[in-house]
């Protein structure tokens, strides 16, 4: 059995998991600090980029806040990634297919 998880980050993994993707929220501290990918809305606030890329995962991406100004966040987060070759565009599936 392989077992994967996305999780906030902000409590402790038990062993044993295959798979970690850690996708931070707002205003909330994690203490999930390696893992597989690290997925992160931009642009936001609260969070940076910046703020994570020191952390050891194996992927970074980057996923466009998907608010009013849709357009101008994808085009951020493509700027962004070129400029910063660690981080990787994403899309946020769930939301295209209508999925809460």
């Amino acid at each position: 059995m392989y077992i994967a998880i996305e999780t906030n980050g902000t409590i402790p993994l038990p062993r044993g998991i295959d798979w970690v993707c850690v996708s931070p929220k707002s205003h909330a501290p994690i203490v999930v600090k390696s893992g597989d990918e690290l997925k992160l809305v931009f642009p936001q606030m609260q969070n940076h980029p910046v703020d994570f890329q020191h952390l050891d995962f194996k992927y970074f991406y980057l996923q466009p806040l998907d608010d009013h100004q849709l357009l101008e966040n994808t085009n951020a987060c493509v700027e962004f990634c070129k400029q910063n070759p660690l981080w990787n565009l994403s899309i946020q599936t769930h939301k295209y297919l209508g999925i809460e």
